[in-house]
């Protein structure tokens, strides 16, 4: 079978991964396909710098874009060195723990695959870590050196977008304009090292169920769950977040904040009309997946239909297809269903859906609204 090129494009799979239920299972099954036994996975994370914040919530198409394509690069960079057919699945998320601006990349990633090599019949390549060759534990790549590479992708890319005035420029940034500066401030960005981390299999080995079960957890979720959520009054809404010390082991800890900065917090984290949140790159790409996978399962000698797990119905995250009932285990009936409400719903309330937050001026008409910061009068 003739190797196709290898892509360097993103494909789209669902832009809107933030429900626990339906879409988590939708991106299960769209993700178990790619799931193989015998194959060491790793979860990679790709964070820019907090002080690039304000400048890509003014650029955020663009910027993100960026960040997609820069964290691909460096994978597929440093993969390469290795000598294995890169591949990876990577979503983006905007958000810390207590709701602020901040972005990074998952990535899904094999640890082995086929030969890079075109001209050569495929063989099958596992991560080694030079450095170190008796090492027993899973190895990717060497994180400094993955991190130094995206750094300089991005800072490359950002440079190019600046000198060809893609970018707004608000406020303090609006110096960039001027080409010395520019110049000087992007060879300060090289000077330190970025931040990236890789986790390894949590078991020491990939399990394909577990391996779905693990990376759920990172790639479906939202900015914030309804667990976190402690209470919310007329003006105020308390909810926890991991504490930064980590010292004390990272403890969960309330944080109570205005409403309205509450929803200000949420609302940096909606993404750009049509902009694709998950995507493949590389071997996951669509116009290479199959010819991948199936390179894969016959070097590892894996039939496809023993890739099936027995009971496909029930995830691994506990989401079926028919629910049982937690005391007699017996399948349950559907009696009602409701669909989901939409945002202003959510936020506003209706006459079947209580508001998140209970602001009288949020359900005020629109010709007598008022800020709550705004005076009387």
């Amino acid at each position: 079978m003739r190797r196709p090129a290898l892509s360097r494009a993103p494909t789209g799979m669902d832009a809107a991964l933030v429900d626990a239920g339906a879409r988590r299972a939708d991106w299960m099954d769209k993700t178990r396909e790619l799931i193989l036994p015998g194959i060491h996975y790793f979860q990679v994370v790709f964070t820019l710098p907090d002080r690039f914040s304000r400048l890509i919530l003014g650029n955020r198409r663009v910027l993100y874009r960026l960040l997609f394509r820069s964290a691909w690069q460096a994978l597929r960079h440093e993969l390469l060195k290795q000598g294995i057919d890169p591949a990876a699945v990577l979503v983006l998320h905007t958000w810390n723990q207590e709701l602020g601006h901040h972005p990074h990349v998952h990535a899904l990633v094999p640890g082995a695959g086929p030969s890079a090599n075109p001209d050569n019949d495929p063989c099958w390549v596992v991560a080694q870590d030079a450095s170190f060759p008796n090492r027993r534990e899973p190895f990717l790549v060497d994180i400094k050196q993955l991190g130094r590479t995206f750094r300089d992708r991005f800072v490359r890319g950002l440079g190019m977008l600046l000198r060809k005035g893609s970018l707004q420029l608000p406020d303090e940034w609006s110096q960039l304009h001027d080409s010395r500066v520019r110049r000087a401030w992007l060879k300060a960005l090289r000077q330190s090292d970025w931040n990236v981390f890789i986790s390894g299999p949590p078991t020491g080995s990939s399990n394909p169920e577990q391996v779905l079960k693990y990376m759920t957890r990172y790639m479906t979720g939202g900015p914030i769950s309804d667990a976190r959520i402690v209470s919310q009054s007329e003006d105020q809404v308390t909810f926890v977040a991991r504490s930064k010390d980590k010292s004390q082991g990272n403890p969960q800890v309330a944080h109570t904040i205005p409403g309205v900065e509450f929803l200000r917090r949420w609302s940096l984290h909606i993404l750009p009309k049509g902009f694709t949140r998950c995507r493949r790159y590389g071997g996951y790409h669509g116009s290479r997946c199959a010819w991948y996978l199936d390179t894969c399962r016959e070097l590892l000698g894996v039939k496809a239909e023993e890739q099936e797990p027995e009971e496909h119905s029930q995830d691994v995250a506990g989401v079926a297809s028919v629910p049982c009932c937690p005391r007699c285990e017996q399948p349950m009936a559907l009696v009602e269903s409701t669909s989901r409400p939409s945002w202003r719903e959510v936020f506003q309330g209706s006459a079947t859906h209580s508001p998140l937050v209970n602001f009288p001026w949020l359900r005020s008409s629109p010709r007598t609204r008022q800020s709550p910061y705004e005076p009387d009068g």
